[in-house]
């Protein structure tokens, strides 16, 4: 289960939509619940809320991951992401990382000059700061998905099309690569939803099967809300399914029978 809630967290946030149009807004929420195979494995959400950072009107969105009952016994996960996002240009100001999953812990806060191309990383589990580099345009891990969820144009994506976008996690700049497979009706707790599929590109390893490891669907309307994740691990399966939600900015479009 090592890092996979961080998978689900930074997943759960992609929505993409028509260039310009705005899919979100304050109080937004999403919970999902986590399945290991047949186990619950817990939940994930993401909230977002409008404040101000350095004096400047932002986004900030919150992820978290919590295991329950028997997994949290034996494997006991919680993780917290944050992200500061300019509510104008969407790029990201602070980011922070906070987890513990099965006892390995981080704790980064992240602050991105991009007037000067560099990221000002603070290990506050080690006391340690350190400034890296950075290229234009570059996000977060959480404000990555929310870009998409503004700027990437759906409506002439035809299937095996690829996106990709630079994201700065921890240390080192990573390509983030999208694969658009088509559109599906999937079955949800709420009702039968419209979805766009993706799957997003992961390192294939000690976590996943192969780097095609991960599938994911979004609602296909104004919203692009996420619905559902599939993930292939090493060992066993993961799947994530919208469990509630609140705040959305469109309505959403539930297919009646």
């Amino acid at each position: 289960m090592k890092k996979i809630f961080a998978v689900i967290i930074s997943l759960i946030a992609l929505n993409v939509s028509a260039q310009s149009h705005q899919a979100f807004q304050d109080g937004e929420w999403f919970r999902f619940r986590v399945h290991y195979g047949m186990v619950n494995a817990g939940f994930a959400t993401l909230e977002v809320k409008e404040t101000t950072f350095k004096n400047q009107p932002v986004y900030h969105v919150v992820g978290k991951g919590n295991s329950t009952g028997m997994v949290h016994v034996f494997f006991k996960v919680d993780d917290n992401y944050e992200s500061f996002m300019h509510k104008e240009t969407g790029m990201p100001l602070r980011f922070i990382r906070q987890i513990d999953e099965g006892g390995h812990t981080r704790d980064l806060l992240v602050d991105f000059d991009h007037e000067n191309g560099a990221a000002h990383v603070f290990n506050r589990k080690h006391n340690e700061r350190n400034t890296y580099k950075i290229p234009a345009n570059v996000q977060d891990m959480i404000s990555s998905f929310y870009h998409l969820r503004n700027n990437l144009d759906v409506k002439e994506l035809e299937a095996g099309e690829m996106h990709s976008i630079k994201m700065f996690l921890d240390d080192e700049i990573h390509d983030f690569q999208l694969k658009f497979l088509g559109r599906e009706v999937v079955k949800t707790k709420l009702g039968n939803i419209a979805a766009l599929k993706f799957q997003p590109y992961v390192l294939a390893g000690r976590v996943f099967e192969k780097k095609e490891g991960l599938t994911m669907w979004v609602s296909d309307d104004k919203n692009r809300m996420p619905i559902k994740i599939k993930a292939n691990l090493a060992v066993g399966s993961l799947d994530a399914d919208i469990d509630a939600f609140k705040g959305l900015k469109h309505p959403l479009n539930i297919i009646m029978d």
